[in-house]
């Protein structure tokens, strides 16, 4: 079991994707994603699979969760900075995780 104090330490916040971009160099369907975590975090990048329900055309502008204290990952030629948050459909295509509303960017996930 996770205790509470542990939990606290996983760093996730809102941001939303500046720019998105196919990554067909990866081993597995991926997308690269660029996303502003507002002014104290700042735009960081990633690689996620999430080709089964998105397009780099239909990430533009969404809002997302990502863990952003990981420490980067090399994902082939792209160097990852943050995890993005998702859950996986029936058919087992990645669903991002999205505020209902409009949130201010950067805002920690409690």
């Amino acid at each position: 079991m996770l205790d509470f104090e542990t939990f606290l330490k996983v760093d996730m916040r809102v941001g939303k994707v500046l720019r998105a971009e196919p990554y067909p160099e990866a081993r597995k369907p991926a997308i690269k994603l660029w996303v502003d975590f507002g002014p104290d975090i700042g735009e960081k990048k990633t690689s996620a699979q999430i080709t089964d329900n998105y397009t780099p055309e239909s990430l533009i502008g969404r809002l997302v969760v990502g863990v952003v204290n990981f420490p980067p990952r090399q994902i082939g030629k792209f160097m990852s900075e943050f995890l993005v948050i998702g859950s996986e459909d029936d058919a087992g295509g990645i669903v991002l995780l999205t505020p209902e509303t409009t949130v201010p960017l950067g805002g920690r996930v409690h």
